[in-house]
């Protein structure tokens, strides 16, 4: 792979945290840490996982896809 440092070593945690910067935090400003983490958690767990489209899971969200493949697995 890429030497040590280089993003393509973890790119999928490099495009969350650039999607994080880009839809939460350039838009709040915290006053403090806690509501940091408040609001970060909120946006992951509320947005992110539940409604947010991702294109490494057919444009659905992750919540979506994991639905999908539990029912196919009970299926089978």
């Amino acid at each position: 792979m890429s030497r040590r440092g280089d993003c393509c070593d973890n790119a999928v945690v490099e495009s969350f945290w650039g999607t994080l910067k880009n839809e939460l935090a350039d838009e709040m400003d915290f006053d403090t840490r806690v509501e940091a983490r408040r609001a970060i958690f909120g946006y992951i767990e509320s947005f992110y996982n539940l409604r947010r489209r991702h294109s490494p899971v057919k444009y659905s969200s992750p919540r979506d896809h994991e639905l999908i493949l539990n029912a196919g697995a009970l299926a089978a």
